[in-house]
């Protein structure tokens, strides 16, 4: 279950009667909308249904049977959420707002590249001034990924930008190789390996190119600095390598 502090309301009025519910404002919004894969205990704050969430008074089970055909709460719960209206306080919706924002910040950061700059990376706090300059508004109801497109759009007119992949090859000394390849292995898909006869580690792996100056701190981190990186331009190359 989540605190009371994280959760929003959810209330439904029917048949003369009013029902509410506390749950998490983004388990809220895929419950809404069929998206909601996880358990339902994990994203409530109290397996129960409410007249008044605020002063805990609860409906009449005759009220409950009426509308669901159920007492059961974790039946009902999601039926409210559906079917009625999500109520969030100004404090609550600035908190989504700035969560959502410090997420769509990560997760452009991590996939967008500066094309007028031999694709390296664009910074967070570049990402950030730039979203403040084009004067984008983070919308706290919608996911993250479904505005990422508005914000690129935004931001093209006030920074070059767009997302990217980068293909890189490393090889690690076998000193390390056993704990740094795993490490590695974490960042994106694997496109090929191979042990060598010396015991070293070579990868190539695909991940979003923000994530480059990451990449190369966790190899470097994990080999002392003694791993060899090279980013494969075409991935063609590597049928005949």
């Amino acid at each position: 279950m989540i605190s009371l502090d994280e959760a929003v309301t959810a209330r439904l009025e029917s048949h003369g009667a009013r029902f509410e519910v506390l749950v998490d404002p983004d388990a809220a919004l895929e419950i809404k909308r069929d998206e909601f894969d996880g358990d339902l205990e994990d994203v409530i704050a109290a397996e129960d249904v409410f007249e008044d969430a605020s002063r805990g008074d609860r409906p009449a089970e005759d009220d409950l049977e009426k509308v669901f055909d159920t007492t059961d709460p974790l039946e009902i719960i999601p039926e409210v959420i559906k079917e009625g209206e999500i109520q969030i306080t100004a404090d609550q919706r600035r908190e989504m707002q700035e969560q959502k924002r410090k997420q769509l910040i990560d997760t452009i950061a991590r996939n967008a590249v500066n094309p007028q700059m031999d694709n390296a990376p664009h910074p967070p706090e570049r990402i950030e001034n730039a979203l403040e300059q084009a004067g984008f508004t983070v919308d706290p109801m919608e996911p993250v990924e479904s505005q990422v497109d508005d914000a690129l759009d935004d931001l093209r007119p006030v920074i070059p930008i767009r997302f990217e992949e980068v293909t890189i090859a490393v090889q690690i000394p076998a000193e390390y190789a056993g704990s740094a390849q795993a490490q590695v292995r974490q960042f994106g898909d694997l496109e090929r390996e191979e042990w060598q006869a010396d015991g070293s580690w070579v990868g190539v792996i695909t991940f979003p190119a923000g994530m480059q100056n990451d990449f190369y701190d966790v190899v470097n981190e994990h080999s002392s600095g003694e791993a060899e990186t090279e980013i494969i331009k075409d991935k063609d190359d590597l049928k005949t390598r």
